[in-house]
């Protein structure tokens, strides 16, 4: 599988986020089933409003009627410097499986690498109603 695209994006909205607290930078590329791809980079206020590359991707695709997903791919790291092995938070996996399946692919890249995790794997007791 080629994430060439999914990278270059994920890294120029990196370079978009507001992270003037953390200086922890993040870009995600959310693909949906039907291919089309969202983008979203943290983005850091002062108080618990703060919001992440995730679920920023996520809502600018709900928010436009898409409501089946493929797969998310993350970068991030200090602000400036060479990506790290970035993953979802706690409240964004959460988020992320009330909206896609168990099977949901969360592709990182960092140190010329992709590793590639189930969300089940990431969360495996999420809260189900």
């Amino acid at each position: 599988m080629d994430f060439n695209d999914d990278i270059v994006l994920a890294q120029n909205v990196r370079k978009r986020a507001c992270a003037k607290y953390s200086n922890y930078t993040v870009g995600a590329v959310l693909l949906t089933k039907s291919g089309k791809r969202y983008t979203g980079c943290n983005i850091e206020n002062d108080g618990i409003q703060s919001i992440c590359a995730e679920r920023v991707a996520f809502c600018k695709a709900l928010s436009e009627g898409e409501r089946e997903f493929e797969r998310i791919f993350i970068v991030g790291g200090p602000q400036n410097e060479n990506e790290e092995k970035c993953l979802p938070c706690g409240y964004c996996r959460q988020f992320m499986s009330e909206y896609a399946g168990k099977d949901f692919k969360v592709y990182t890249f960092y140190n010329d690498k992709i590793e590639e995790y189930n969300l089940k794997d990431l969360l495996p007791f999420s809260f189900e109603m």
